[in-house]
């Protein structure tokens, strides 16, 4: 796996190296809800990312051991990628991201609801999740 130049040994400036771009996360987010996408799924999201972008963060963040690439079971041409425990391990980063916007920002109704599950009990909403989401996609 190739290593991240990082900047600093601050660990907010190493992780930012890894997923602080505009698109990190958000792969990372379709990939929490999707448990696995091809490339092309990727494409067909709402924010539009471009195809020069997509396949560098892609390789950034597979060389962070953040997701993996797996052969397609229905195709040659195509391959799935996968969170792997240390993309798992993002949820609560991602919780945060959205409880934040939660207080200055317009939420879909999805959204809202999302939030009244997750603030019921935030950690047993991120502790349920993330076994979950082990189970899913890395079956244990």
């Amino acid at each position: 796996m190739k290593e991240i130049k990082k900047r600093s040994v601050c660990p907010v400036s190493s992780s930012l190296d890894i997923w602080g771009d505009k698109w990190s996360l958000l792969i990372v987010r379709d990939l929490m809800y999707a448990k696995q996408c091809t490339y092309g799924d990727f494409l067909k999201s709402d924010e539009k990312i471009a195809t020069n972008i997509l396949a560098a963060r892609l390789l950034t963040l597979e060389s962070s051991g953040i997701i993996s690439k797996n052969e397609h079971p229905e195709s040659k041409a195509k391959v799935l990628y996968q969170l792997t425990e240390k993309g798992i391990n993002l949820l609560p980063v991602l919780i945060e991201i959205y409880l934040w916007g939660e207080k200055y920002f317009t939420l879909s109704d999805y959204h809202i609801e999302f939030l009244k599950k997750v603030k019921e009990d935030k950690q047993q909403f991120i502790n349920n999740l993330t076994q979950k989401l082990r189970k899913e996609i890395l079956n244990t």
